[in-house]
This record gives C-alpha cells, structure tokens and sequence, in this order.
C-alpha cells in the first residue's frame, strides 16, 4: 500500500487530470487506497470524478447527517454558505465506512470547531425526498438522504472554518428567509413540539 501522505498528495493531483489518466490510476488502488484518497477529495465528488463526461448530468443520491445546535436559549445555530448566499444548518456528506453519528460529529467539529460526544446526540430522524433536492454552482443536481440530530450539549469555541461566511444563532420567530434547510428546520420544530407534550 502507499503511504496515506502520498495518497493525499494524490487525490489533489487526480481532480485536475484527463479522465483516461484518472481511469488508470484509480484502477490500479486497492480497495483500502481508494477509500483514503475518496475521503480526501469527498466520497460525492469522486463518485462524480468517476463518472467522467456523466458526471453533471445524472442526478445522483447523498447520504448525510445535519444537526440543530442549540444555545442555552434554544436558539438554532445557522452556517451562512460561501458557496451560496443561503443560511443553513452545520452537516455534511457520509464518507464511504463512516456512520451518520460519525458524520456529524466530525462535521460539526469541522464547520463550527465544537466537540460532541456520541452520548449528546438526539436523534430526530431520516429526511429523504424531494424537499431534500438540492443544486449546486457546479451545476451539480443531488438528492440528500439526510440523518438530523439536535445537540444541546458540546464545548469549544464557535469558530467557522472556509465553507462558511458567518455563523450565527437564530431564534425560532426571527431565522432569515433565504434557508438552504427549511423543511429540515420545520421537522425540529414538529418534532420539540411533540417532546413537550
């Protein structure tokens, strides 16, 4: 096996060369390799590098977690994206071997740098459909299969890393109206109502 620093080096190198060239090197990985550099680039993006001329074209499924984090007020923490002009809540993509706990606790502690520990995680439930439709500048057109989480508890300090603007939380009666996440925000709220009954 290479060395997984290689393996890093690697992937970068593969977002940038002829898709015949990709096809060839990507063939001769193990099953253990591909997984290292598919988790550097992003399991949906190698999944679209291996596509080749497909790859904008098919819309393809997502599976991921998105987690309502709450302060002491039970305010709602939302992510205004770099990406796109929209707030929305900390969460990501499942990398291939990863569990959707494992997901948001390594997104949250990538986008808002707060540690969580398994035991924290509330788990509301799966969001699929076509609320979950989603597009991106790249032209790309996915459907995420979305576990959401509520956490109450987590420690650090709020800090956001390059795929967001800001960060800020919001209260229920005052979120801002260009969302990337309202249906999953309207299922926290049906969902704390229920709790309180």
């Amino acid at each position: 096996m290479k060395e997984v620093e290689q393996l890093k080096l690697m992937a970068e190198e593969l977002k940038k060369m002829p898709y015949s060239q990709f096809v060839h090197i990507v063939k001769n990985l193990t099953e253990e390799e591909i997984l290292i550099v598919s988790r550097e680039i992003g399991y949906p993006v190698f999944i679209r590098l291996c596509m080749g001329e497909l790859a904008h074209i098919i819309p393809i499924l997502q599976d991921g977690a998105a987690a309502i984090i709450l302060d002491e007020d039970g305010r709602i923490l939302l992510q205004s994206r770099a990406d796109r002009n929209k707030w929305g809540l900390p969460g990501g993509c499942q990398e291939a071997s990863e569990s959707f706990e494992e997901v948001i606790i390594r997104e949250v502690k990538e986008e808002a740098n707060l540690d969580v520990k398994k035991e924290d995680l509330e788990f509301i439930c799966t969001v699929s459909g076509k609320s979950r439709r989603n597009s991106y500048p790249t032209g790309d057109i996915v459907y995420n299969n979305t576990s959401l989480y509520c956490i109450r508890k987590y420690s650090g300090e709020l800090k956001w890393d390059r795929e967001s603007k800001e960060m800020k939380f919001f209260g229920e009666d005052s979120l801002p109206g260009n969302q990337n996440d309202p249906d999953l925000i309207e299922i926290y709220k049906t969902w704390s109502k229920s709790k309180k009954i």
